[in-house]
């Protein structure tokens, strides 16, 4: 059966929320809920892009096995998936898209092999250029999404497709992605 659920996967930098945002010109498209632990930014709503919970609500959740997945990520914030939110998904109409780290494709991967996982990715010089324009951020900061960026490289093998996001082809990219899921969907 074909899954009309989709990852889509990067490091910090790479641009998969660009992506995401520029694939509703072409397709159909909504998000699987993520829910975290971290505060929540301007422009931010609960739903949208997270639920957003406190930490001890959501090891409480973790206790009753409400999350189908979840991991303690590098900014030491929860995020997760839950059982009830892929339900949701799975029956959805539409193609759902899921934006996971590159830890959480090499577990979903082995849970659910039939969902198509695509890295959109950037060389590692183009990411640090990106998240250094972002505004006030530490060198401290940038070192410790650089490292972690190097996890998506490492583990390339775990994703089904691999886009490159090159700087100035963004539009080029999405219809890339884009296309990836159509003739996927076949």
């Amino acid at each position: 059966m074909k899954s009309n659920v989709f990852i889509i996967s990067g490091p910090s930098g790479a641009g998969e929320d660009s992506v995401i945002k520029g694939l509703k010109k072409y397709l159909d498209i909504e998000r699987v809920i993520t829910t975290t632990t971290r505060e929540m930014r301007p422009g931010e709503s609960q739903g949208r892009p997270y639920y957003f919970i406190p930490k001890e609500e959501f090891k409480k959740g973790v206790k009753n096995g409400d999350f189908f997945e979840w991991a303690e990520e590098d900014n030491n914030n929860f995020y997760g998936v839950t059982h009830k939110e892929i339900k949701r998904a799975r029956n959805s109409e539409k193609i759902v898209i899921w934006k996971v780290d590159y830890k959480g494709v090499l577990n979903l991967k082995k849970m659910m092999p039939e969902i198509p996982a695509i890295l959109i990715n950037a060389p590692l010089d183009i990411i640090e250029k990106r998240i250094r324009n972002r505004g006030r951020v530490s060198e401290k900061f940038i070192q410790k999404r650089i490292k972690y960026a190097q996890g998506w490289t490492k583990n390339k093998n775990a994703f089904d497709y691999s886009v490159e996001n090159e700087e100035g082809k963004l539009d080029e990219t999405v219809l890339k992605v884009a296309k990836i899921i159509k003739n996927d969907l076949k």
